[in-house]
């Protein structure tokens, strides 16, 4: 394995460099501390607006370092099985992914995983449950970026040791048994989580975008493109479609040089309606509305053609944690009266109900949310109960 890259600058030159940032200068032209350009011989009239370039740790020794167990791995691998049976129709249990808007306090997101994993166990026969586990956070304009952008919740973006952590909490899901759903934002952040990963979601800023259908087409578990951010389904069909080809890209592998991509494509994507800036779009109508759609486009027998998700957050709830478990009990009642389609839902839920606004962790409170409002695990449990007892009646 080749060497790890060493940092140009010291601890004390990249406190220098942000101390003279938080002051309001630039510390390209106010300080001396030297440049990758420097060393390197290139001219400095590149990256003119990049302060420093920190080498992280590459895939392969993160991976190595912090491997997945034998039983993480098996548990990886039947979950994402699970998922695709689910998601073309030869399980008829509901795929239900449930967890926080965002992780940022690790102890209480295994905290949660340990009473997610009880009930999984109760309610197997039934619902297929898979925690939410989301480390990254787009941003509308700006704000806390995630677990793995910014570990720490001061705007220091230690995102060393984001990534660490974030594998970490990971690694403490599996070994409760729960498998693990997140969000891919960034191109590179997959190589250091995606092996822990069972199912994964292209966001619907991201659902139209070429670097992520890309980025599915090589990804080993089903993803799920959500309709566009307006309510456009055709973009997350299109996202389906794309990521289903074969490509060929720039990436980094796993020894983190650079390089050519090329990928198989991805049978496995689908649609999750999430609703808009307009409205829901969880209702019977627009649920066969999308399917006609995906089946209209998508090749018999693929995942998009077979079924679909509805996040029951988002725009689907205006991000009201209320309303938000009163969209799970309706389809929860449709499902029941044997309504068809929906292949899993998603709900956002915490430890504790609502929200904070985001701060260093030891002023939080603990198991509450600091992005999305989240639902409360007590109402939580009692939600999954009635989906269980929804696929029970419709069976």
């Amino acid at each position: 394995m080749q060497s790890e890259p060493q940092p140009l600058n010291s601890p004390e030159d990249l406190r220098a460099i942000r101390r003279v940032i938080r002051e309001g200068g630039n510390p390209l032209t106010e300080t001396d501390i030297p440049r990758w350009e420097d060393q390197v011989g290139v001219s400095r009239i590149v990256n003119r607006r990049v302060v420093e370039l920190e080498p992280l740790p590459t895939p392969a020794k993160v991976l190595a370092d912090m491997p997945l167990s034998e039983a993480a791995q098996n548990l990886v691998v039947s979950s994402r099985d699970a998922i695709r049976d689910v998601l073309h129709g030869r399980d008829d249990r509901l795929l239900v992914i449930v967890g926080p808007c965002s992780v940022h306090d690790p102890d209480a997101a295994l905290d949660y995983a340990h009473r997610l994993a009880a009930l999984r166990d109760e309610l197997d026969g039934e619902l297929l449950i898979v925690m939410r586990v989301y480390f990254e956070k787009p941003r509308t304009t700006v704000g806390w970026k995630g677990l793995i952008n910014d570990p720490d919740i001061d705007g220091s973006h230690n995102i060393r040791k984001g990534l660490l952590l974030a594998r970490r909490v990971l690694l403490g899901v599996l070994g409760q048994g729960v498998p693990a759903a997140t969000e891919f934002l960034e191109p590179t952040s997959p190589q250091y989580i995606a092996d822990a990963v069972s199912w994964g979601a292209i966001g619907a800023r991201n659902t139209e975008s070429q670097i992520h259908r890309q980025l599915a087409s090589g990804l080993s578990m089903p993803i799920g493109f959500k309709n566009a951010t307006d309510g456009s389904v055709k973009a997350a069909i299109n996202g389906c479609y794309a990521a289903a080809q074969q490509h060929g890209f720039f990436g980094i592998d796993h020894l983190g040089r650079a390089c050519v991509v090329e990928t198989l494509g991805n049978p496995d994507c689908h649609v999750v309606l999430r609703g808009s800036s307009h409205g829901p779009n969880y209702d019977a109508a627009s649920v066969a509305g999308a399917m006609d759609e995906a089946r209209a486009e998508m090749p018999e027998g693929s995942a998009a053609a077979c079924g679909l998700f509805v996040d029951c957050s988002h725009g689907n709830s205006g991000k009201d944690e209320r309303r938000q478990a009163e969209v799970v009990r309706e389809i929860a009642a449709r499902l029941a009266a044997g309504e068809r389609g929906i292949g899993g839902v998603m709900m956002e839920s915490f430890i504790e109900g609502g929200s904070q606004p985001a701060g260093p962790l030891d002023t939080l409170v603990y198991g509450r949310s600091i992005t999305d409002r989240c639902i409360a695990w007590p109402q939580t449990a009692e939600l999954l109960r009635e989906l269980a007892a929804a696929v029970a009646a419709r069976r």
